[in-house]
C-alpha cells in the first residue's frame, strides 16, 4: 500500500496566495455550499423560502440583503402545486420564469443527487436549491446518530460544492427548548456541524405575533432577524470570535505585476523586515515605518546583567546588610543601554528610508 503524505502549506504562501474569495446566493447571509434552516412546524418556514427563491431567482433584496440573481429550485415535497400557486399570490404580482418547482423528488439514496445534477445541467445558471423537508430526501435504512447525521447531510454538501451552488435544507426543531438555538435543531448535532451556516426560525411562544431568525456559520457573522407579520422590524449584527472581540475582516485582493528582478527586491526586503511579502507591501504602501532592530544579543546581555544586579541589591536590602546603595555603576549601565538602543534605533530607520537598493529596506 502507497504511503500518503500530507499535503501542508506555510502560512507566509498561504496569505500571499491569491484565493477567490467566498461565493454567496444572498450577500453576507446564504453562503455557496449547504445551508439548514430549522424550526418549529406551521412557523412559516415554507413562505420564508418560497419569498427567498423568487427573490433570488429576480435578484431582489432578501432581509434587506442582496442577492445574486440566478436560477431557483424549491423542491416542496410537502405541499402541492396548489398551495405553492396560493402562496406566490400573495407574495408577488410578478412570479419569474427562471424559479421552479417540484412536489416529488427521490431520496439521496434513490436518485434525488442525478435529478439535481440533470436539472443543474440543463439551467447553467442554477444558483439555488431549496429542500423542504430534509427528513423527505433522507435514508430510511439508517439508525439515528452522529456519524449517521453528519454523513448524510455530507453528502449534501458535497453535491452543493461540486455544482458550486447553494443548497438550504428545510428541517424541524425538538419540541424541548434550550439556551443555545443550535441545540434545538432535531437530530444530532452532526447535522449542523456538517453544514456551512444554520439559520433557527422560532418563536417565543406560539400565540406570538413576532418571529426571531437567528443565522450563523462558517463564512457568515452572527446575525439576529426579528420579523412581524413578514416585515422586518429589527436586525442585529455581529461579527465574533472566541475572545468576543470584533474581528478584522481582509477580503480583498489588489493582483498586480512586477518583473522577476522587482519580486526578488520586494522578496529581500520583506525577509530582512522579517515580514510576509503582503504584510511587507501594505506597510510599505500605507506609509507605514519599519524599523529593524538587530544586534539585539548585546542588549539582552545587559539588560540580565542590570537585573541580576538589582535583584542582589534588593535581596542584601531586605537582609539588613546593606543601608546604602552605590548605584553608580547601575547608572553607568542604563546609560550604555540607552545609547546601544539609540544606534539600533537609528540604523534600522536609516535603512527603511534609504531608497530602493535591494540590501535595505
Amino acid at each position: 500500500m502507497k504511503k500518503q503524505t500530507l499535503t501542508v502549506i506555510d502560512g507566509e504562501t498561504l496569505m500571499d496566495a491569491r484565493l477567490a474569495p467566498t461565493k454567496f446566493c444572498v450577500d453576507t447571509l446564504l453562503p455557496q455550499g449547504l445551508s439548514i434552516l430549522a424550526g418549529a412546524p406551521k412557523l412559516g418556514k415554507s413562505w420564508l423560502v418560497l419569498d427567498l427563491c423568487v427573490k433570488v431567482a429576480k435578484g431582489e433584496n432578501f432581509l434587506g440583503q442582496k442577492t445574486h440573481k440566478g436560477t431557483a429550485l424549491y423542491l416542496c415535497l410537502e405541499d402541492s402545486l396548489r398551495r405553492i400557486q396560493e402562496r406566490l399570490c400573495n407574495i408577488t404580482d410578478d412570479v419569474p420564469g427562471n424559479v421552479f418547482f417540484a412536489t416529488q423528488a427521490g431520496t439521496m439514496a434513490e436518485g434525488l443527487e442525478e435529478q439535481i445534477r440533470d436539472f443543474a445541467g440543463a439551467h447553467p445558471d442554477l444558483t439555488l436549491v431549496v429542500i423542504d423537508t430534509f427528513q423527505l430526501i433522507r435514508r430510511t435504512d439508517t439508525e439515528v446518530s452522529y456519524a449517521n447525521d453528519y454523513e448524510e447531510v455530507r453528502a449534501v454538501k458535497r453535491l452543493a460544492d461540486s455544482l458550486g451552488i447553494a443548497i438550504l435544507l428545510v428541517h424541524h426543531l425538538r419540541k424541548m427548548g434550550d439556551s443555545d438555538p443550535l441545540n434545538k435543531i432535531s437530530g444530532s448535532t452532526g447535522i449542523s456541524g456538517a453544514t456551512d451556516a444554520v439559520f433557527i426560525l422560532d418563536k417565543s411562544r406560539r400565540s406570538a405575533d413576532t418571529a426571531t431568525l437567528c443565522c450563523t456559520g462558517r463564512d457568515i457573522p452572527y446575525l439576529f432577524f426579528s420579523k412581524r407579520k413578514g416585515k422586518t422590524i429589527e436586525t442585529k449584527s455581529k461579527i465574533i470570535n472566541y475572545q468576543g472581540v470584533k474581528m478584522r475582516v481582509r477580503n480583498k485582493t489588489i493582483p498586480f505585476r512586477v518583473t522577476e528582478k522587482e519580486l526578488e527586491i520586494i522578496d529581500k526586503k520583506a525577509a530582512k523586515a522579517k515580514l510576509s511579502r503582503t504584510d511587507f507591501l501594505i506597510a510599505a504602501a500605507l506609509g507605514k515605518e519599519i524599523t529593524l532592530l538587530e544586534d539585539l544579543k548585546p542588549i539582552l546581555y545587559e539588560l540580565r546583567r542590570i537585573g541580576n544586579n538589582v535583584n542582589q541589591l534588593t535581596k542584601l536590602a531586605n537582609m539588613g546588610s546593606i543601608e546604602t546603595v552605590n548605584l553608580e555603576e547601575f547608572t553607568e549601565m542604563l546609560g550604555q543601554l540607552h545609547v546601544a538602543l539609540m544606534q539600533i534605533a537609528l540604523s534600522g530607520k536609516e535603512n527603511h528610508h534609504a531608497g530602493s537598493d535591494a540590501d535595505q529596506v
